[in-house]
């Protein structure tokens, strides 16, 4: 990971910027400071499969993805996010217990996306065709998980922590959302 020291260029730039928005700089950001350009089609990448999808939908296929991929950062990081905006802290550390089918059915084909994409088969489409998911939408759910993957392994195989402040999540949701690596120690 390149440190703030180390920080030259566009990497002192996407630094300076994430730590106006964010408060400090995270370790996912640092671990793609030596590749600049790769961080910044990551956003890019990122950005457009979130802008298409239902941002609730997105981010309960992000976290199906992270947990089956053992990628606490991300599990914690997305877990977080729907507890803050869409579902309380006691439904995250439940889920997929109270979801509705609809949303049991995106978590799901998530994480047959992610253990064996060659698996999927037209009743895992179909499925969710009857729940009233379009093709676009079915699309969406596959992009979330996918793009889960890239980032998700890209952080767990060069070693990356989750942030500390992780830490300061209530103890049932910060527990049942680390799946892999701890949180970094303050």
């Amino acid at each position: 990971m390149v440190s703030d020291e180390n920080a030259t260029n566009d990497t002192a730039t996407i630094y300076a910027e994430v730590r106006r928005v964010v408060g400090y700089v995270p370790n996912y950001t640092r671990a793609f400071g030596a590749r600049p350009a790769v961080y910044r089609a990551w956003q890019q990448l990122n950005g457009a499969i979130r802008a298409g999808s239902d941002l609730r939908r997105y981010e309960l296929a992000t976290l199906a993805a992270a947990r089956k991929l053992r990628s606490s950062y991300c599990s914690l990081a997305h877990g977080k996010i729907l507890a803050e905006r869409f579902l309380d802290e006691a439904q995250v550390a439940a889920l997929p217990e109270g979801l509705s089918p609809a949303d049991l059915a995106v978590m799901e084909l998530a994480e047959k996306v992610v253990t064996d994409a060659t698996s999927v088969t037209a009743p895992d489409i179909d499925r969710l065709k009857s729940f009233g998911l379009s093709d676009d939408e079915i699309l969406d759910v596959v992009l979330a998980a996918t793009a889960r993957c890239f980032f998700s392994k890209t952080l767990d195989a060069l070693g990356v922590q989750p942030d500390a402040a992780y830490a300061k999540l209530t103890p049932a949701l910060r527990d049942v959302l680390t799946v892999g690596r701890a949180i970094e120690s303050t």
